[in-house]
C-alpha cells in the first residue's frame, strides 16, 4: 500500500513539473520569453527613469539603419540603462539600440546586448571615474569594465556600451 501512495505522489509531482504553464519547465520558458522586450515596453522604462532616445531618422524601424529601435531589446539591458542612470546621476539619451546597421555578433546590438548613448561629460567623467579601464578593443576603442561586467567602449561620439546583466539592478 506504501508503494502505490509513494507513486501516487511521485506522479502528481512529475504531472505538476512537466504541465504546460505551471512548474520548472514553464518557469524557464517564461524567463526566455520575458528576456526580450518590444519597443513600446523600453521606451516606457525610459521615460519613467527620464532617459531619452533620438534617431537621426526620427524613427523606430528595426530594419533601417538609420532609426533607433528597441525591438527585441533584452530587458537586463533595459534595466542596464536604468541602473546607470540611478548610479551615475547623468542624463543619459539613447542613440543606438536594435536596428540593423551596427556590427554583428551574439553580444550585439541586433541581439539585444547593446545600447549606444550619446556623449556627455557627466557620463564619460562617471564611466573612466567608476570602471575599471581594460584595454582597446579591436577596432581601436578604449573600454572600460563595471564592476557588474558589462562593457563600455568610447567609440569617439558615443559609448557603445555591452550589457552582460543589469548590473546590479
Amino acid at each position: 500500500m506504501k508503494l502505490r501512495s509513494v507513486l501516487t505522489a511521485l506522479g502528481l509531482v512529475l504531472g505538476a513539473l512537466f504541465a504546460p504553464g505551471v512548474g520548472v519547465l514553464a518557469a524557464t520558458g517564461e524567463a526566455h520569453a520575458a528576456g526580450k522586450i518590444s519597443h513600446a515596453t523600453a521606451t516606457s522604462m525610459f521615460s519613467s527613469w527620464g532617459i531619452t532616445w533620438s534617431s537621426s531618422g526620427n524613427c523606430s524601424n528595426r530594419n533601417v539603419a538609420t532609426c533607433t529601435s528597441f525591438d527585441q531589446l533584452n530587458l537586463a539591458t533595459a534595466q542596464g540603462a536604468q541602473t546607470l542612470r540611478s548610479a551615475s546621476g547623468c542624463a543619459l539619451n539613447i542613440t543606438g539600440g536594435t536596428e540593423t546597421g551596427h556590427a554583428s555578433g551574439t553580444y550585439s546590438h541586433w541581439n539585444g546586448y547593446k545600447l549606444d548613448f550619446g556623449k556627455a561629460t557627466c557620463v564619460t567623467n562617471y564611466v573612466k571615474n567608476t570602471f575599471s579601464y581594460i584595454g582597446v578593443r579591436a577596432d581601436g576603442a578604449p573600454q572600460w569594465k563595471s564592476g557588474a561586467g558589462n562593457v563600455y567602449a568610447d567609440e569617439g561620439n558615443h559609448w557603445d556600451v555591452t550589457f552582460y546583466n543589469c548590473g546590479g539592478c
